[in-house]
């Protein structure tokens, strides 16, 4: 076990919660954690970038969308393990809520799909969703419509 000066630490992360008429942005993840699994538009933080700056570039770049970042709502833990079970990266998701202002998602950056979800459906579905995808995005929703109202 590496000793606490030498292991690694966690990765600061964002993730783009945009609500539409009742339905959530999401995509299917190309590269770990989750390969392969829906999840929200997000990615690592890059030096100098606020979580605001970084969840757009990100929801851009994977979806084509754009929106409004309105505030930071959440965060939740992604953990990457090898076959063995083994934790090879640790990543803390900032997440933002977003308001949708245009465009229809398109696949990008490393996204395999990207798409509209109805919320109703989420606990329901049959998609491969990463773990907290559906209380964030319906955490999401509720801030929403505080916002809206």
């Amino acid at each position: 076990m590496p000793s606490p000066s030498t292991a690694p630490r966690p990765i600061p992360a964002t993730i783009a919660a945009v609500i539409r008429d009742n339905q959530v942005l999401l995509v299917r993840r190309a590269n770990p954690p989750d390969a392969g699994r829906w999840g929200f538009p997000g990615g690592k933080i890059e030096h100098g970038e606020t979580p605001f700056e970084a969840a757009t570039r990100e929801l851009a770049e994977e979806t084509g969308i754009s929106a409004e970042p309105l505030r930071v709502f959440t965060a939740v833990d992604a953990l990457d393990h090898d076959n063995a079970g083994h934790l090879r990266q640790h990543f803390i998701l900032i997440a933002v809520l977003f308001r949708w202002t245009a465009g229809e998602p398109v696949a990008g950056d490393d996204a395999l799909e990207a798409r509209w979800v109805d919320l109703k459906a989420l606990k329901g579905t049959s998609l491969a969703l990463s773990l907290d995808v559906a209380e964030v995005a319906h955490e999401a929703a509720a801030l929403m419509s505080e916002v809206l109202a």
